[in-house]
């Protein structure tokens, strides 16, 4: 039931490493979001994941095959959304859509796959006349018209605007509801939390935490900040027990501007990678 996993991964550019021992597992079904500051080691180790790039040493098996000695049956069997992509740009989006279709065994119907991205109305104009969210929606549909078992889609919503990104939301939480693995690289925090089963972050080329968007890095037991507006002026309390704090301080009395937060995903993250707010 795993997807994708791997063990010890390392690589390096001319001496200067990029991946410095990764260890992953992904399980079948999962939407798993890989995060990182650039130069992190996420790009390098999903493409090592894609069959792009070889490894120095490690372990790496996708959906039960080495991707360093892949061959055309097991690509049939993924799908990649690149961050960026090259194409035929005199095609139209129907035929950009069919013409990739071709390429796989059991494609899904080209005309359903780009509604699904929302360029049903845009099927019959050229590629380059489409705007920057659009060819990203075109992009999006080229890497799932195959029907594959899993998806990479790295930093896949950018130039989408937030309409489009909750349309795109939905495509891929029905892939995962049809049992597709995906993996998902993204600059996007909310896109992260409203996605992903799990999340794992990259930082200096290793994993520095993971689990669940809610629980990573300690986020669900992390100190709970207090803030209102007392008399002379806002106070605020750092502590593990809001919820008997705010029922000490609210007996008699009411608690103008009273919230009550945890640290969020992007607060989380930024720690994780070493930056402050």
């Amino acid at each position: 039931m795993t997807a994708i996993q791997v063990r010890g991964l390392h690589k390096s550019y001319n001496g200067t490493v990029a991946v410095a021992g990764v260890d992953l597992d992904i399980s079948e079904g999962e939407v798993f979001a890989l995060l990182g500051p650039n130069g992190a080691g996420k790009t390098t180790t999903v493409e090592i994941l894609e069959g792009h790039r070889r490894r120095d040493s490690g372990e790496v098996s996708v959906l039960g095959v080495d991707p360093g000695s892949a061959t055309r049956a097991w690509r049939a069997r993924i799908g990649i959304v690149l961050q960026t992509a090259n194409d035929a740009a005199e095609l139209t989006v129907r035929e950009s859509v069919r013409h990739y279709a071709g390429y796989y065994p059991s494609p899904a119907n080209p005309d359903e796959v780009i509604e699904q991205v929302g360029l049903t109305q845009k099927a019959n104009t050229r590629v380059k006349a489409l705007s920057g969210g659009q060819r990203r929606r075109l992009d999006v549909a080229l890497g799932v018209v195959g029907r594959p078992e899993l998806v990479f889609l790295d930093e896949p919503t950018t130039g989408f605007d937030p309409e489009a990104r909750r349309q795109f939301w939905e495509l891929i939480r029905t892939l995962a509801a049809g049992g597709t693995t995906v993996l998902l690289t993204t600059h996007y925090l909310d896109e992260a939390e409203a996605l992903a089963d799990r999340v794992a972050v990259i930082a200096g080329g290793r994993i520095v935490a993971e689990g669940t968007p809610a629980t990573l890095g300690g986020r669900s037991t992390a100190k709970a900040t207090v803030r209102w507006q007392g008399p002379d002026g806002p106070e605020t309390v750092l502590t593990d027990t809001p919820t008997a704090l705010v029922t000490q301080l609210s007996q008699g009395r009411e608690l103008p501007e009273l919230t009550v937060t945890r640290p969020s995903l992007e607060d989380t993250y930024l720690e994780l990678i070493g930056e402050k707010r």
